[in-house]
């Protein structure tokens, strides 16, 4: 969009030709079926993803690389062995890398990294069954430009195994946490009633018995006693990395203003003041509490003239 302006203001485009320029950004159409929002970046600050289930892995590979040409980076979710084949060799095919996160990726245009936000989101699982959905998650941070540190297998089943990752997630300055889990789906009420720090529930499916799709866990973060702690849905790796995104780019974008904020104070104050070394006069001095002064102003009575009655008073030659 930026490049765009530039072009108008220097002549390069007309009006009518900025407008359409502006438009193809906002919304690209493919083959009358798939309709790209390329703007959903610069509006929401989380890109598009491709969800590859439904889609044929060659239809899914082409949206993926698509989107990496026209923005940077393309995002595609819960792959099956047949997509990241295709998407392989796609990207290979337009020499684009690929940034693999469980089942799911991003494809990169070569010399292409997302502008740094400055955020951090912590990731915590309950098991390593959980780490798939997680990792969609952190692919969503990672490409709005965040930090993401994820740390796995730290169920309640041993939580001497949970303290010490908590622990240095929170030493490291995590903004926001996102804490998986399925079974019983204890995990992220745990968290949320031990830190002060924003926690997402991510609601994982796996499991078995009556839990097995998730349901149990869902039902547990929902009902959890801890009070703020926000809950997606079911293996919603992608909604949960969406809110840890904006929640961390916010927190960011706080310690910026703050960072500015006393950076203008500072420059704004004096270098240096110097201390009062004259003692305090009669008028500036109080006496203790309670006590009142009823000590005379020296300085004021001897300037102020007798008063005389009557016949003024001579004045000596």
């Amino acid at each position: 969009m930026k490049n765009v302006l530039r072009r108008l203001i220097a002549g390069e485009l007309t009006e009518d030709e900025a407008v359409a320029e502006l438009r193809t950004i906002q919304l690209d159409e493919l083959g009358g079926k798939a309709k790209l929002d390329l703007g959903r970046f610069m509006r929401r600050g989380v890109p598009e993803v491709v969800l590859a289930p439904g889609k044929a892995p060659a239809e899914a590979a082409r949206l993926a690389v698509m989107l990496a040409h026209r923005q940077g980076q393309g995002l595609i979710s819960r792959m099956t062995a047949e997509h990241r084949k295709a998407l392989s060799a796609a990207a290979a095919a337009e020499r684009m890398s690929l940034t693999d996160y469980s089942n799911s990726a991003r494809v990169l245009r070569e010399g292409f990294a997302p502008d740094p936000v400055g955020g951090k989101v912590g990731l915590l699982t309950a098991g390593t069954s959980d780490v798939p959905v997680a990792d969609e998650a952190r692919m969503v941070i990672e490409a709005c430009g965040l930090e993401a540190r994820l740390e796995a297998d730290l169920g309640v089943a041993g939580l001497h195994r949970f303290m010490g990752p908590l622990a240095a997630i929170l030493e490291w300055g995590a903004d926001v946490i996102v804490v998986a889990a399925g079974m019983d789906g204890v995990l992220p009420g745990l968290v949320a009633g031990l830190i002060d720090v924003p926690v997402i529930g991510l609601p994982v499916s796996t499991g078995y018995g009556h839990g097995a799709a998730g349901e149990a866990a869902l039902s547990t973060m929902l009902q959890s006693c801890s009070t703020g702690l926000v809950v997606v849905n079911i293996d919603n790796g992608v909604g949960a990395g969406a809110a840890a995104a904006l929640i961390g780019a916010q927190a960011a974008q706080g310690r910026r203003r703050g960072k500015n904020a006393t950076a203008i104070t500072n420059a704004a104050a004096p270098a240096s003041s110097k201390p009062r070394t004259t003692p305090p006069s009669v008028r500036d001095r109080s006496d203790p509490p309670g006590i009142a002064n009823t000590r005379a102003n020296s300085r004021t009575a001897a300037k102020t003239p007798a008063k005389s009655h009557g016949k003024p008073r001579r004045v000596r030659p």
